[in-house]
């Protein structure tokens, strides 16, 4: 098929469908030159347009079909005819035969333009070519879906097989052989392992060994999914990689460790955070992925309904006082705290962190990470950040009585303090705070607002099955046994890798503190107390905002009782 366009320019196309300036083509090819990127890359890599914006560009000026392959099974014949280097070389996949011609083979292409992949897949396929545009990240995830496992799992193999040959000589000095490491195999399987965890939206990789394999899980949207095993022979060189880069002792096999690292996936940089513990099978490696825009989100992304939104609101035009944000591990606490930073972050306003570790960077904000061992801890960080005129402070986690008591006094000194606890309600967080050696009477002149929250898994819109609550599970929802209400269940399909969930949703129960619970507080009331004073002025417990969720289908019954146990 001839589209007439060989000496067409991807630069000349997206002046003339208007999606770039004269002046910006002439700054991204200044800033390609010597890169050795395509000017596709440059485009998107310096935010001067998006890859939607270049594929529909693509697709209008050539006239060529546009293609969305999110959720597409590619039939494996047609993966059988080339192979993952060809299509990851072209940043191209061949995913459909025409349904008119079995002689014509769809390719999906980030750059149509490209005759020289089309010529390779031509010779490749044996079959006729019929390009059709979509994004890179598109094309990246196909590839990774389609190859991703049999590519890491066929290095991992060869990487195997070179040490079964290897283990008698080398047994002693596997773990230190830094050289043999980075020019091996092993580079590849890790770095692969991070970008397809990513791709697949995970948070955390868990490498675990077992008796007599690893098994590698990834936890997307909370849950825990087993994506890779491999063999024990790989588990020493994967450690020595992973503690290499991460800046760890490689000789120290007995002692936990901790370390960090970075890794550019797609053009996005991820921070990597990595803990490594010792197990009677061989040591166990997490690596956190946080990915530096993903923490700084607009507000209305949060989750929060227009009566949360404008308590929260109020909450935050609090010249000063406490903010606080409370929940268990991984609820979305620092997404929420980013948030509000966010929010508050304008030239006039001196806002200070103290954090460990330092989560995201943020423009205009001043960010201080802990170091115990230089005698840099929260309660110290705290006191030098006071002789540093802040308008505004950010605590990452109050952690003992002597940062409470700090953080108290700088609010009631005319600062605004917004920080983390880990409690299970919003309520029960005054309690913890006396119990930290916090006076009732500070306590009450100094909170301005709590908000606790949770994450929930979104059911999959793609799949979600509707059912008729039976008389259980409409107690559960204090509903009454007679009303006709329809609920929903995951199920499961390509589109969310067979989960049934797609991504998470924030449920908050914002407590804000009104005259009333200033008393109460001041009188030392307990959680309960302070609960009903709550909710007789409107606040909505995690129990409440979730079943509004399961009602309005957008989760399951099982995902509410996780996140809430109260009656």
């Amino acid at each position: 098929m001839a589209y007439g366009r060989g000496r067409l320019r991807l630069g000349d196309l997206l002046i003339k469908q208007q999606v770039i300036t004269e002046e910006q083509l002439t700054e991204a090819l200044g800033l390609q030159k010597g890169s050795g990127k395509k000017l596709g890359e440059v485009l998107t890599e310096n935010g001067i347009c998006t890859e939607e914006q270049i594929a529909e560009a693509l697709s209008h000026q050539l006239n060529i079909e546009r293609v969305d392959l999110t959720g597409f099974e590619i039939d494996s014949q047609i993966l059988a005819m080339c192979s993952s280097a060809l299509a990851r070389k072209h940043s191209a996949i061949p995913y459909m035969f025409h349904p008119d011609n079995p002689n014509v083979l769809k390719l999906a292409m980030s750059d149509p333009m490209d005759m020289v992949a089309i010529d390779d897949f031509t010779i490749v396929t044996n079959l006729q070519i019929e390009p059709v545009v979509t994004t890179p990240r598109q094309i990246a995830i196909a590839i990774d879906k389609a190859y991703g496992t049999a590519d890491v799992m066929g290095v991992a193999n060869a990487y195997a097989e070179e040490k079964q040959r290897e283990r008698q000589q080398e047994e002693q000095e596997r773990a230190e052989a830094d050289e043999e490491i980075n020019n091996s195999p092993i580079v590849t399987l890790v770095k692969q392992m991070i970008d397809q965890a990513v791709r697949a939206r995970t948070s955390d990789i868990h490498i675990e060994p077992l008796e007599r394999t690893v098994r590698v899980r990834y936890r997307i949207d909370g849950a825990l999914y087993e994506r890779l095993v491999y063999s024990t022979d790989l588990l020493s060189a994967i450690v020595a990689r992973v503690k290499i880069v991460s800046g760890m002792d490689i000789s120290e096999k007995r002692k936990p460790q901790d370390g960090r690292m970075t890794q550019v996936v797609d053009g996005q940089e991820f921070d990597i955070r990595v803990s490594i513990l010792p197990t009677v099978f061989g040591e166990k490696i997490v690596m956190r992925l946080t990915s530096k825009q993903a923490l700084t989100r607009e507000k209305k992304n949060l989750g929060l309904n227009p009566a949360e939104m404008k308590v929260f609101d109020h909450i935050l035009s609090n010249p000063h006082g406490i903010i606080l944000v409370t929940g268990p591990t991984g609820s979305g606490k620092s997404t929420t705290l980013y948030t509000a930073l966010s929010e508050l972050n304008r030239e006039e306003v001196n806002i200070i962190t103290v954090e460990d570790p330092v989560e995201a960077n943020i423009n205009g904000i001043n960010q201080v990470q802990t170091n115990v061992k230089a005698g840099l801890t929260f309660a110290s960080a705290l006191r030098s950040i006071l002789r540093q005129d802040p308008d505004i402070i950010m605590i990452g986690e109050i952690r003992d009585g002597e940062t409470a008591g700090i953080a108290v006094q700088a609010s009631i000194t005319g600062h605004l303090v917004v920080s983390t606890l880990h409690t299970n309600s919003a309520a029960g967080s005054v309690g913890r705070l006396v119990d930290m050696g916090v006076e009732p009477y500070l306590l009450a002149d100094s909170l301005v607002g709590i908000i606790a929250q949770r994450l929930v898994r979104r059911l999959c819109p793609n799949c979600k099955k509707p059912v008729k609550p039976d008389a259980d599970q409409k107690e559960l929802l204090k509903i009454p046994a007679d009303a006709d209400v329809t609920i929903y269940e995951p199920c499961g399909c390509a589109q969310c890798d067979n989960t049934g969930f797609k991504g998470r949703i924030g449920v908050y129960e914002i407590m804000q503190i009104s005259p009333k619970l200033r008393h109460a507080i001041s009188h030392e009331a307990q959680a309960e107390e302070l609960k009903e004073i709550a909710l007789s002025e409107g606040m909505n417990t995690l129990r409440m905002s979730a079943t509004r969720y399961v009602l309005e289908g957008i989760t399951s019954i099982a995902e509410m009782t996780k996140v809430s146990f109260d009656s």
